[in-house]
């Protein structure tokens, strides 16, 4: 008992420097895979999350819902499909992302936070027109591109003692409600928010050179570098706009965007408080 004691203390010990240089800043955590359907997942990265909180970190959770919002379209007997990786978004799909997103999903996660003794507000990007964006170009219909955000909900929220938990629909000037693309909306709302790191829970371990090879992570990479990985073939698919989110949050100012295997219980602590680290790191 001795031992596991000390080895406890030994643990805690070592993360105290990277709560200090975290403390008072703020990080942005992009939730999502698998980490959003398994139910003990769930709860690991809501208590990391408190975790963070408690030892003074203003943690921002962005999330989408992809497996929720096709399963409702599927219940009300609509067909879903998708153009380029993105959902095709008529007027009455946007309706049930509006309600599936920002009414059950972002209520849900506030609730599980709640039952694990943190305190959380769910926040869509119509509150406030936080996420304003306009239609994307193309043939997507209500698929937002955006073109502003005003951070004031989710610094009204850390300041009032809260995780901002916020789900990505965007609005226009006429109050046409889109669907946003949660890496892209968490990308702009770490750069606003000059966010410290963005983390982004994928399924995989992170950016490899090659796909069937788990031993082929890149543990760090350069923003400069992403184009020519690219045009390798190293990024592509639905890893392509991954990347791109971290690149755009890095750009924007944030001070490193990390990619992490959120089918690992808490990553995000692995991730922030040792040396090791887990998965890919972007860098300026």
């Amino acid at each position: 008992m001795k031992d596991i004691n000390t080895m406890k203390a030994k643990v805690l010990t070592a993360a105290l420097p990277y709560i200090q240089e975290y403390y008072g800043k703020t990080v942005v955590i992009k939730y999502g895979g698998n980490a959003m359907i398994h139910p003990d997942l769930k709860k690991a990265v809501m208590s990391d999350i408190i975790l963070l909180s408690l030892v003074g970190i203003h943690v921002v959770l962005i999330h989408g819902g992809g497996p929720e919002i096709s399963g409702m379209l599927d219940r009300l007997g609509k067909e879903t499909h998708f153009v380029n990786g993105l959902r095709y978004t008529d007027k009455e799909t946007a309706e049930v992302v509006q309600m599936v997103l920002a009414g059950k999903t972002n209520k849900d996660l506030v609730a599980l936070i709640g039952q694990l003794g943190g305190k959380a507000v769910g926040l869509c990007g119509i509150d406030g027109c936080m996420i304003q964006a306009k239609k994307l170009e193309g043939d997507y219909g209500y698929v937002g591109d955006i073109t502003h955000v005003d951070i004031a909900p989710i610094n009204n929220a850390i300041a009032s003692g809260y995780i901002p938990v916020v789900a990505t629909v965007g609005v226009d000037k006429d109050g046409n409600v889109y669907n946003i693309n949660a890496d892209t909306a968490a990308a702009e709302i770490a750069g606003a928010l000059h966010a410290e790191n963005i983390i982004t829970l994928t399924d995989i371990r992170g950016l490899m050179r090659d796909v069937n090879d788990e031993d082929s992570l890149i543990p760090v990479v350069h923003v400069d570098d992403v184009e020519k990985l690219v045009s390798d073939g190293i990024i592509s698919g639905g890893m392509i706009p991954k990347v791109k989110s971290c690149e755009a949050a890095i750009r924007a100012g944030v001070q490193k965007a990390v990619m992490i295997d959120g089918r690992i219980e808490h990553s995000i602590l692995v991730e922030m408080f040792s040396d090791e680290g887990i998965g890919t790191m972007f860098l300026p």
